[in-house]
């Protein structure tokens, strides 16, 4: 197969037959996915082999695993020339690689991703995207021009309009008079008691349940049909559901919180700023001297030792500037000869 036939080919009919990644992980789109498969015009500035694996890259589903060893399972190329072509895709502006912190209903943590761009995007676009500064489709929406023009009058709900939009909290408690006519209610009634009886479809209740939780096992005698029906949606309102548990791939708890992300170098994977890893490398890998670094503290045994030396030293010249007769042993020695 070459490359032009498997950029055109198919991909597998169901996310399954492409290594995923752990949940979470994997490549990321940085824009809404479009519904339009790729074609060759949107990656005709790569060369061949580049544009094929880019086509293929663009139709994988988030959270594929974008290992050149996943990708070597489902492609026909190797190891070597897939990093190649992903050391390519950066450099075109198609894709970076990255960490971002996520705040999941589980706890916060890390995870590595690969964001990838059917349009090539330039370093400041990646720089923006990585701050959280641009929105979800990757597209700045402009602001909407003011019309002067008065809007239309709307004309006057029919009756059979509003009844058709009536809540179905207010339908049910409408239609209780049907059920049992000793809690009939009135308009005001059903007014004043919907957002009770909203709250229990809110908790999963159906109109089935809530029918039956007012009008099942009613007093004989009901003098206030209005009083009772409120202090039954009070008294029998079902509890909260539980949340359910996270499944593989879950997106973040808190969905307004600006992303946390930060790029890292196709080479050498060390973190940097946007605008320190130009198309996607450090310096040092892109062969620039690495800045001068000052020299730091010493370490606390080098610092030991020297302070022994040091110590040394000062001994070894107090008794050199001795006189000799004040040097022990040498004073006995002058007593003895003395006497």
């Amino acid at each position: 197969m070459d490359d032009s036939q498997f950029r055109d080919a198919p991909g597998p009919a169901h996310s399954t037959a492409y290594p995923m990644a752990n949940p979470g992980y994997g490549k990321r789109a940085t824009t809404t996915r479009s519904t339009a498969p790729p074609t060759a015009e949107d990656y005709a500035h790569l060369p061949p082999r580049e544009a094929a694996i880019a086509a293929f890259i663009d139709r994988l589903p988030d959270g594929t695993d974008m290992s050149v060893k996943g990708l070597a399972r489902i492609t026909p190329y190797g190891q070597c020339a897939l990093r190649t072509a992903l050391n390519a895709l950066q450099r075109a502006g198609h894709l970076r690689r990255g960490r971002e912190h996520l705040l999941l209903p589980t706890g916060a943590r890390w995870i590595t991703r690969t964001w990838f761009s059917r349009a090539a995007r330039d370093d400041a676009w990646w720089a923006a995207f990585v701050s959280g500064s641009l929105p979800e489709d990757g597209t700045v929406t402009p602001d909407p021009v003011p019309d002067d023009t008065p809007p239309p009058t709307p004309p006057a709900p029919s009756p059979a309009s509003t009844r058709a939009t009536r809540s179905p909290a207010y339908r049910v408690l409408a239609g209780l008079g049907r059920r049992n006519p000793a809690v009939s209610l009135s308009a005001r009634d059903c007014d004043a008691l919907e957002d009770l009886a909203a709250r229990w479809f809110e908790r999963g209740a159906t109109e089935e349940m809530l029918v039956r939780a007012l009008t099942d096992g009613l007093p004989s005698d009901i003098h206030h049909a209005a009083g009772l029906i409120r202090r039954r949606l009070t008294d029998k309102l079902p509890p909260e559901p539980e949340p359910e548990p996270p499944g593989p791939g879950s997106e973040p708890a808190h969905p307004d919180r600006r992303p946390l992300r930060m790029l890292e170098c196709s080479e050498c994977r060390a973190p940097g700023r946007p605008e320190a890893l130009t198309d996607g490398k450090c310096g040092p890998c892109r062969g620039e001297e690495p800045p001068a670094r000052r020299p730091g503290a010493l370490a606390p045994e080098r610092v030991s030792a020297h302070a022994a030396q040091a110590r040394a030293g000062a001994r070894a010249a107090s008794v050199v500037d001795r006189e000799p007769a004040d040097v022990p042993g040498v004073r006995q020695a002058a007593e003895l000869v003395d006497g």
